[in-house]
């Protein structure tokens, strides 16, 4: 039987039809699928696999990788998981230590008992770093910089200079037995910070408060300070925390409270601080930034960080009996600490000046404006010897605009101050210093350069024209009747590290001239002590006659500390008066002897210099001199000879003196440059050489008008 045939059985494509082809756009969607569904069923097999051992067989893959990365030795003692939950990154490790790198002194950056959280895997793809909790027990960590600028949170090359911490975003915390060391030896800050125990049940804080504590040194001063976290719920969701701190150093405290955006965000920080305590040097040590001593103060002010930069807005409050008032930054550029500052008060007590200048604020608090003066060797001094602290004003540097509305003074009417200080690494510049004195405009400029040892200090001190009667208000000059005016200048210059050494050191000039102008008989007549003039005008009750002043110049020549009249020489509608000496910056002694000749005849005139001396704290005036006397001597001398009316002839005055010249006297020259109207040189006026002390030799100065 024949066996059939196998082509009978295929079927047979109806005539006329093509062969079936494939779509190639199918063909690729088809196999792309397939490479997706095999990625995804990988990904998937990785989660499951991650997922039910929880990643521990990864825990030395971990630390090779992790030590490689940070070029730091992390190890994991305990427990280790590492895997996706669902999708974000679930990390739990117990023991885990990272070691710091071998410039530190301690072993650990950082080491725990127990940590465990989950971070936010597709903002870390886009380099954020943002956890969504963090559980923490046992922490320890060391954060440190050193004198190169590398710190222990830098990983990788250790000799890289370091970079400022970046505070991950933790949207919720546990934390209990955690503690954190920061050490910074440019700043000179030591501290310990620890975490009390922080209770939650799910997202909640079961506590009000989160309290902190913690102690250290800065700048080699101790300081406490403890706090709390007040919206620990609100901190935990990730919502605005809010902040208490109390600091204190000795008598220095410090209260900090106000709002943080996030438990660990500094920056558009709204804080309120407030400081206070019996010096404000006291606060700026902790900075190694070098301020006046100050009596007792307080202030308050709005604190936050921006980029940078600490500032400091709406400050207000008060050191001893003044007020201050505006804003001021702290930043770290080039890691120098910059103050900029714009600052204003509208009183100031003059006893709060004096700290400012060297003068102790504790002595001008407990005796006032006699604190001023102190005794040395028994002598009274009042020129301030508080050192500069060059070696703080070269660490920091400063911009300050200051402005001062009315200073209470004494005496001295003085009003609308307004400072520009500028410190660039230890050459301090006041410049410049305006202020209304007495109704005239003074003005300075001053610069202190701390680079040079011992202090180069130069002054430039400029008084505009000030009328006479307003100045000399306070000392009993009437303003009525006396139309002098006057204008100064002081242009000197000297190396010291006190006010007080720096002038004793000193070289320049001192030039006071006396446009025309009247003056109240009584204050003139006394100065030039022509007593019959002086008790007829008692005696006729015309004492208040005002008496012309035709020009004068008190003009003084600085060599070392040592001020030689150079020269004194007021012309007046009736005398010429004329002074010798000079005064000591050195031991601040006064050796000054004016004498007033008379232009027209005068019975009973002394004829003889009336001496100012003493030291500048408790200045004399020597009447009886001893010319004075021996006039007196020769009166009765011919009392006794010839009659009592001989007598009266000791005191007679011819009055031959010459008037003076003015255009040299307004100019401020020289002695050597005066003469009287009739175009002679003078004879009787100082030299500009002091009686002792004084260098031989004639120097050639300045002139300063």
């Amino acid at each position: 039987m024949a066996e059939p045939s196998l082509a009978a059985d295929r079927p047979t494509a109806p005539a006329g039809s093509a062969p079936v082809r494939r779509d190639p756009g199918s063909v690729a969607i088809a196999a792309v699928a397939s490479v997706l569904a095999v990625i995804v069923g990988l990904m998937v097999l990785i989660w499951l696999v991650l997922f039910i051992t929880k990643g521990r067989f990864l825990k030395p893959t971990f630390e090779k990788f992790a030590s490689r990365a940070t070029e730091r030795q992390v190890r994991v003692a305990g427990e280790f998981q590492l895997y996706f939950n669902p999708i974000d990154i679930k990390f739990v490790a117990d023991g885990l230590t990272v070691s710091n790198p071998a410039w530190a002194p301690r072993p650990d950056f950082f080491a725990s008992k127990h940590i465990e959280t989950r971070v936010r895997t597709f903002p870390l793809i886009f380099g954020k770093r943002r956890a969504e909790f963090l559980v923490l027990d046992g922490g320890q960590v060391d954060a440190e910089w050193d004198a190169r600028r590398r710190n222990t949170w830098t990983f990788g090359d250790p000799n890289v200079k370091g970079k400022p911490f970046q505070w991950p975003v933790i949207e919720r915390a546990i934390v209990t037995g955690t503690q954190a060391r920061y050490v910074d030896p440019q700043l000179q800050i030591v501290t310990d910070v620890k975490v009390d125990t922080i209770r939650a049940g799910g997202t909640t804080i079961t506590d009000n408060r989160i309290n902190f504590t913690g102690d250290g040194t800065l700048r080699g001063k101790r300081f406490v300070m403890n706090g709390g976290i007040l919206s620990p719920n609100s901190t935990v969701t990730f919502g605005r925390t809010k902040l208490v701190l109390h600091a204190q150093s000795g008598p220095t405290l410090l209260d900090l409270n106000g709002v943080l955006p996030a438990a660990t965000q500094i920056q558009g920080s709204d804080l309120n601080l407030t400081v206070r305590g019996p010096n404000l040097r006291l606060l700026f040590d902790f900075l190694g930034v070098a301020v006046p001593d100050t009596r007792r103060y307080r202030f308050n002010s709005k604190l936050t960080k921006a980029g940078g930069e600490w500032r400091f807005t709406r400050l207000g409050g008060f050191f001893g009996d003044s007020d201050l008032a505006g804003k001021m930054t702290i930043s770290l550029p080039n890691d120098r600490v910059l103050i900029v500052a714009d600052i204003a008060s509208k009183s100031v007590d003059m006893i709060d000046v004096g700290p400012f200048v060297g003068y102790s604020p504790a002595r001008l608090d407990a005796q006032g404006k006699s604190g001023t003066i102190t005794r040395v060797n028994g002598t009274p001094r009042l020129l301030p010897d508080a050192p500069l602290r060059a070696d703080a004003l070269s660490v920091f540097d400063a911009k300050v605009d200051y402005k001062v509305t009315r200073i209470r003074a004494d005496n001295l009417p003085i009003s609308d101050v307004a400072l520009k200080l500028d410190l660039d690494r230890g050459l301090l510049k006041l410049s410049p210093l305006t202020m209304n004195f007495s109704g005239g405009a003074l003005s300075s400029d001053i610069v202190i350069d701390s680079r040079q040892k011992p202090v180069f200090t130069d002054y430039d001190i400029r008084l505009a024209t000030t009328p006479m009667g307003k100045l000399l208000k306070g000392f009993g000059v009437e303003e009525s009747g006396t139309t002098g005016a006057v204008r100064a200048r002081v242009k000197m210059s000297g190396r010291g590290d006190t006010v007080h050494d720096s002038l004793a050191a000193s070289n320049g000039r001192i030039a006071i001239v006396l446009p025309k102008g009247t003056f109240w008989t009584r204050n003139i007549q006394l100065a030039e002590f022509d007593v019959g003039t002086f008790v007829q005008k008692m005696f006729q009750d015309k004492l208040k006659k005002p008496v012309e002043i035709n020009c004068g110049l008190i003009g003084f020549t600085v060599r070392n500390g040592i001020a030689a009249a150079d020269p004194i020489l007021i012309d007046t509608e009736k005398n010429v008066m004329t002074a010798t000496g000079g005064f000591s910056f050195k031991d601040e002694s006064l050796d000054i002897r004016f004498r007033a000749d008379a232009k027209k005849f005068s019975v009973f005139s002394g004829q003889s210099p009336v001496g100012i001396n003493g030291h500048f704290a408790a200045p004399g005036i020597q009447i009886i001199t001893p010319e004075l006397l021996a006039r007196g001597g020769a009166a009765v001398a011919l009392g006794l000879v010839a009659s009592p009316v001989g007598a009266v002839l000791a005191f007679v005055d011819p009055g031959d003196a010459k008037s003076a010249a003015c255009g040299p006297v307004l100019a401020g020259a020289r002695a050597g440059a005066q003469k009287t109207v009739d175009g002679d040189a003078r004879k009787d006026v100082g030299n500009g050489k002091a009686g002792s002390g004084a260098k031989k030799e004639r120097k050639k100065f300045l002139g300063i008008f």
